[in-house]
């Protein structure tokens, strides 16, 4: 279920890999694109634009839809993206500590310089997430599960 309060936007990386993301606002997506925190799901690039779309609406009579893919767009390679995903956690399960369930004490921590800054991943209640991303620590979802909560 998507909530009322969150913002989708249609986005293109400098590679012409289109996506879409959803935001808490206009304001946290150009936070977080100016933070350079915006990525592309396919390549991983931070030159990331919004994209042309065409507004949702949704009448009495049939449900908004979502809008169609540019034909012109191929779907990504299903091996190719899982290929990336597995040598993105590999990376981020290697050059930071995993910190559970303390993750978001941890992030506000280091963002209030109360400790030292150091890379980090672990997991955080949905509305603990949105409260680091509310005050401005520079926090993003992974795109897996980490391995140490997998079965």
């Amino acid at each position: 279920m998507v909530r009322q309060d969150m913002i989708k936007f249609s986005l293109k990386c400098d590679s012409g890999h289109r996506f879409e993301s959803w935001f808490q606002s206009g304001a946290a997506f150009e936070r977080l694109h100016g933070s350079a925190l915006v990525s592309c799901p396919v390549c991983a690039s931070t030159q990331v634009a919004k994209d042309v779309m065409a507004p949702a609406l949704a009448t009495r009579a049939r449900p908004a839809a979502a809008a169609p893919a540019a034909a012109a767009d191929p779907a990504p390679d299903p091996d190719a993206v899982q290929a990336r995903l597995s040598a993105l956690r590999a990376l981020i399960e290697k050059d930071s500590d995993y910190v559970g369930d303390r993750f978001a004490t941890e992030a506000r921590a280091m963002y209030l310089g109360d400790i030292p800054s150091r890379p980090i991943h672990g997991e955080a209640r949905p509305a603990e997430a949105r409260s680091l991303i509310e005050d401005g620590v520079p926090v993003l979802p992974l795109p897996f599960i980490p391995s140490r909560k997998a079965n």
